[in-house]
């Protein structure tokens, strides 16, 4: 035989010069969620080794992970039920706790990447991403004076990236208009471009107590079953001004993140999402898994497939492995 392709894994000197994928901390993106209040740590019971913190709490998570090369975070807040209405009125109230956090943040750690979410269902009672009517209809162009209020609000907190993930029709342009016209023309949207209908994110909601009171978001969220329509997704979000196109969920999603990255030049994130990130703890605490190797190859997977930014809640557990 000529050719004998394991010659060029004989060694691992040799298969480390050859790889043709790597992953670093550069590539990664932190989610972590925002409690009211002061030292507070609660455990998300169904994401094992993730805590809902305080910001005082938070701030020294963040600095820890600093020092192990995360620079990039995604703040979620955890409203509690007395602040939620139908219009999600907190969510651009200058006063609110969340938009006060990411100030402390931003204030604190100038240099770190803080990205926000921009949907209505933490606060919301209704527990849906946009206004919902008397008949249980999600109303489309109704949500977008309330996402952008919401987009503006958190770009004022010196923020550096908003995250619209309503999938809403004509959010990304109705935001950009917004945040151009307030002097934001360097606040950045990476869009929640291909955001499936999954039943991966069981566990967020938990984090957030954030379920649909009734109904499900099948209507505004894709359909699992298709892959085309993504590039529809992605042509109008580059059309309408995002930085990033966001595939969500990941591991289940590789095909779509390849599509996106085969077929457009702006950065495709992937969010490797909390029902995938259970899964591999729930088997590694049975002994079914190895935690670290499946954890290294699930987010490997992820950049092979042409993500440039992986949103993970192993983001920390990967940083601590490379460092």
């Amino acid at each position: 035989m000529l050719r004998r392709p394991r010659r060029n894994r004989k060694t691992a000197t040799i298969r480390n010069m050859v790889e043709e994928t790597r992953l670093s901390t550069h590539d990664l993106m932190y989610p972590m969620f925002l409690l009211e209040g002061k030292s507070k740590s609660v455990a998300v019971d169904s994401m094992p080794g993730i805590n809902r913190l305080s910001i005082d709490l938070m701030l020294k998570e963040i600095e820890t992970c600093m020092n192990l090369g995360i620079n990039a975070f995604d703040i979620f807040p955890v409203v509690e039920e007395k602040h939620k209405d139908k219009l999600a009125s907190k969510s651009h109230d200058p006063n609110f706790f969340y938009l006060k956090a990411l100030e402390e943040i931003k204030e604190k750690f100038p240099e770190a990447c803080i990205m926000t979410d921009v949907a209505m269902d933490p606060y919301s009672t209704d527990g849906h991403d946009g206004i919902v009517d008397e008949y249980g209809n999600i109303l489309n162009d109704e949500s977008l004076e309330v996402l952008g209020a919401m987009a503006l609000a958190q770009a004022e907190t010196g923020i550096d990236i908003i995250g619209p993930s309503d999938m809403m029709d004509g959010r990304v342009e109705y935001i950009r208009d917004i945040l151009d016209d307030n002097g934001f023309e360097d606040t950045s949207i990476m869009s929640y471009t291909a955001k499936y209908a999954s039943a991966f994110y069981g566990p967020f909601r938990d984090a957030l107590d954030s379920a649909p009171k009734s109904g499900d978001k099948k209507t505004y969220q894709m359909n699992p079953a298709n892959l085309r329509e993504a590039i529809i997704e992605a042509e109008l979000d580059e059309e309408e001004g995002a930085d990033f196109l966001m595939v969500k969920p990941a591991l289940a999603y590789l095909d779509v993140i390849k599509l996106l990255r085969d077929n457009f030049d702006l950065p495709i994130a992937a969010y490797n999402v909390s029902g995938e990130y259970a899964m591999i703890k729930a088997a590694a605490q049975k002994g079914w898994l190895d935690n670290d190797s499946t954890m290294m190859e699930t987010l490997l997977s992820m950049k092979r497939a042409g993500a440039k930014v992986i949103l993970t809640y192993f983001a920390k557990e990967a940083a601590e492995l490379m460092k």
